[in-house]
Order: structure tokens, then sequence, then C-alpha cells
């Protein structure tokens, strides 16, 4: 019979989990080995978990052992896993939940709650903007550690109280007196709180099967919901979310929060359902907390002290954010916006044998004047591989790209039969492609189907980098700020043509996607 060896951090609470896992299999009549494999998430103690700069920093390294078969399964706190696994491991299994709830451990008394002020710990920034919500007089610090460290902590510092995992502290005997501590059955958890997750190979059959014998399908249901929630939301360990579901006779009874990083805005969202009519609770509930305020709160700024400093002329996504390196820190916001013009149906009514795409809101503004089938284009030429995935996904095969508009002009010149091209493009689109065409007898058919609208923002702070996705972002920036000496970031080659007007310094990404001009950031200060 084989040996399951199974992948664990070395801290104690982990090892009660894995442990837990391995006694459930050996009662089934499995062996099991225990590897201690150390993360990120437990080398760096000194910073809360959202100041790290990426998701998953307690699973990364157990995922690298599973892909390079040191273990079989891997066993993590759901709470901390991201809610996109690596590409070719699954959710193999989840126990039975365990306590979900939120737990303040007192250093002294309860009296601190009568006073003006008092000083909680928790490194968890959904923790930290439920407790401000609450108490907005109070200070927040930072507390970060295993179990007992942290508890450790509470007792050697000046702190009123800190904030664990009830689960934790039960689990490890660690719950204090019936005086000094109170359960926040107010605060809704984190995601899949409470609740331990196996992870394995998806291609391990056999594995999965033994996994699956030790399944708890009540708790994985609602982590479930709960995990689906956050991954609507875009949130990790650097948003303030918190969900539960439970299970009640024959009932999901679904709470869904969203604050704002200082606690002083929410967005909640709360729902039975009948367990029959589950399958798109946490999708439901995360886009009516989107639609109500939910896509600002999920933009506003974490403000934390970073060595370098960027800022991002474009709105990023959590992940993107989260991409930066640790010393950088980033803000950001939109200095362009969009808006689809009508287009009349005569647009679009005959076959069109060359047509030019040179931007995704094209394609956006094309779907959402005319179903994909009304779409008659023989040849589709379009600039960057993100334009031409979304063609491809929703209209049709593209011809050819180029990463410019420069670069599509010539290759027309040379390559193009029939001399008369139909260009969809924006009011701001730039004259380099049309101009190059024309002077090479090329007719071209200009349909102006967005408007590009600048929203320019005076930015008061120094940052050492700015990121710039178009020309026209730059145009918007310097409506109201100036070109200082920061560095300017940009996305390809007409965004840094227009940059080197008016910035001395301009790194231009190897890539025309926002992923690497982010990665541009970080090369150039990984030595600073």
């Amino acid at each position: 019979m084989r040996t399951i060896r199974i992948g664990t951090r070395s801290s104690q609470l982990a090892l009660w989990q894995a442990n837990t896992v391995a006694k459930q299999l050996e009662h089934l009549g499995h062996i099991t080995e225990i590897v201690k494999i150390d993360s990120i998430g437990d080398l760096v103690l000194d910073k809360p978990l959202y100041e790290l700069g990426i998701t998953g920093v307690f699973t990364k390294n157990l995922d690298i052992a599973l892909l390079n078969g040191k273990i079989d399964i891997a066993v993590h706190s759901f709470k901390d896993v991201p809610t996109k696994l690596p590409e070719g491991i699954v959710q193999a299994a989840v126990l039975k939940r365990g306590d979900f709830n939120d737990v303040l451990v007192i250093k002294d008394d309860e009296n601190f709650f009568a006073n003006n002020s008092a000083i909680i710990a928790t490194g968890s920034l959904r923790r930290k903007a439920q407790w401000l919500y609450r108490y907005p007089h109070h200070t927040i610090t930072g507390l970060r550690g295993n179990v007992i460290t942290r508890l450790q902590k509470l007792e050697d510092n000046n702190w009123d109280g800190a904030i664990f995992a009830f689960a934790g502290l039960k689990r490890l005997n660690l719950v204090p007196k019936k005086e000094k501590h109170i359960k926040l059955d107010w605060m809704i958890p984190a995601p899949a709180q409470g609740a331990v997750m196996i992870a394995a190979l998806e291609k391990n059959e056999d594995i999965l099967e033994i996994c699956n014998e030790i399944n708890d399908k009540d708790t994985a249901l609602c982590v479930g919901i709960e995990r689906e929630f956050l991954r609507v939301l875009e949130g990790g360990c650097t948003a303030p979310i918190g969900a539960l579901a439970m299970l009640w006779d024959e009932e999901i009874k679904f709470k869904g929060v969203l604050f704002s990083p200082d606690g002083k805005n929410k967005i909640e969202f709360s729902k039975e359902v009948a367990v029959d009519n589950v399958s798109d609770l946490g999708e439901y509930a995360a886009n009516y907390i989107l639609d109500r305020g939910g896509k600002k709160l999920m933009r506003e700024i974490i403000t934390i002290e970073k060595e370098i400093n960027v800022y991002s002329t474009k709105n990023l996504s959590l992940d993107q954010k989260s991409s930066f390196s640790a010393k950088i820190g980033s803000s950001m916001s939109d200095f362009i916006t969009t808006r689809n013009n009508r287009l009349k149906p005569r647009v679009v009514k005959n076959p069109i044998e060359n047509v030019i795409i040179t931007s995704q809101n094209a394609v956006t503004s094309l779907l959402e004047n005319f179903i994909p089938t009304e779409l008659n284009f023989t040849n589709i030429y379009c600039v960057g591989k993100r334009t031409k995935r979304l063609i491809e996904k929703k209209i049709g095969k593209v011809t050819h790209i180029e990463n410019s508009a420069k670069n599509l002009a010539n290759y027309l010149i040379s390559n193009l039969k029939e001399k008369e091209v139909t260009y969809f493009c924006g009011n701001k689109r730039r004259d380099e492609l049309p101009k190059i065409l024309s002077e090479n007898e090329i007719k071209v058919h200009e349909i102006e189907c967005y408007q590009t609208q600048l929203t320019p923002r005076k930015i008061d702070e120094k940052h050492q980098g700015i990121l710039f996705f178009s020309p026209t972002g730059i145009e918007s920036y310097l409506e109201v700020n100036k070109a200082s000496d920061s560095t300017a970031f940009c996305i390809g080659e007409t965004t840094e043509s227009e940059a080197r007007k008016y910035f001395k310094n301009v790194i231009v990404a190897k890539l025309p996607t926002v992923e690497s001009v982010i990665k541009s950031v970080n090369e150039y200060y990984k030595e600073s």
C-alpha cells in the first residue's frame, strides 16, 4: 500500500490540521507521512498580510511541492487559499467545518470599552475594517505570527486586546478564561474561515478518490458559496470582505459584506435560499454589492508606507495590484473613460473585406451595437494580444496581429491586395495608421464607434513612477499635473513616443499588456 505524503506548514495550527487529515485517512486504512514546508507568510512576520503585496502567501510553496511531486496532498486553512488555484491543482476535499467566529482576547479586562480610545491588534484588513466600523474611536495595530506568538505579543505590548480566529484557539487548546475573551458574533468571518481544505493534483485520480472519502459535502457547499462571492469581488488578503453561508433546515442562509479599508463604509447582502437553488448565490451576492457602490469601494487605496510609490493612470484589478513587489506602493485612478457610440445597422449591412481594430474598446462597442452573426468580416487585422483574444472569442478569427498601429500599417502596405479598409476607432485615435495607409494609396473608411473622455485629477503627493497605457492617458495626466522627475512606464511604442515629449526617463514594457508594465516597474526598482 502506498504512503500518502501530506504537505503542511510547520506552525502548530497547520500541523494540527495535517494530523487531523492523517488520522481520518489512517482510520480508513491508509498510510500517511507528514512533510513540513514553510511559506513566505510564515517567514515575513513584521508586516500585515495586506502589505506583503501578494495573495496565497501561505500556499505557494506547498503548490510548488505538489507540482514537483514532493508531496501527494497539501493541507491548508481554506481561508488562506486563493480563489484561483494553480493549473493542475484542484480542491480534493474539505473537512467538516470548525467554529467560524472571530474572538477578541482581552489583555486586562473589558473596562477599556468605556474609554475614549483603545488599541486593538490584528493583521487582518477584514477584522480591522469591521472593528473600526463599530468602534471608530479605537486604534488598530498590526499583529502577525503563529497563534502562540500573537498571544505572547498581546502580553508584551500595551494593547487592550487582539482578534483571533476562534477555531485556531480551540484546536490548540488555547482559549482564555471566560472573562478574558469575547466571541465576536457580529463580525462576519473570512470566506471559508474554520474550514480545512485538501489540495491535490488533478491528474492523480487515485489520490482524489481517497480524499473524497473524508470530504464533508455540507461544508464544501457552504464554503463554495463564500469563495465564489470572494472570487467575483476579486478579493484576497488585500480586501475587507466577509462572507458566511450556513445550512439550516434545507435552506442556505448567506451574508456577505464589503467594507472600505478604513472601516467608514460598508455594503451588505443577506438572503435565505432553498438548498436546491444556490448554484449562483455567491456570484449574485457579489454583483449585488458591486452594483450598489462596491466597485468604488474595491478601488479605494490602502495607504501603506513603501520604499517606492507609483501611480497608475488606469484602475488595476486586485490581482494586478498584488503583482507589484512588496516594497512598491501603488495608487491608481482612471484618467480616461470611454462611452460607446450608437452605430446604425447600415454600417455592417454588407460583408466587409478588410477590418482594422486597434483596441478592445472598439470590440466592446461593436458587440454592444450588433450581435456577432451580423459582423460579417472577411479579414480582421488588429493591434495587441488582448484585442486579438477578445476578437477571436466574440467575433471571429484574426488574420494578422501586430504590437503597434505603425507596424500594422506597414504590414498592410506590403500584404493587402484590396486597397481599401474599414477602421473601427475612437474619437481620440492617433493619426499614424490612417496617414501611412492613405499615403500608400490605401483607402480608409473610418467608423468612430466610441468616445474617449479625459478625466484628469491632481496628484498631490510625489510618486517616483507613473504608469501610462495610452497617449490619451498622458494627455489627461498633463492637464493638471507636471511631468516632474517621475519615470514614465509605458505599455507600448506609441505611448512611449508621446511620453518622451514630456518625461526625461521613459521605460517601455516588453509586451503591450498591463502585467508587462507592472513587471517593468518591478525590474526597474529591483536594485533600488
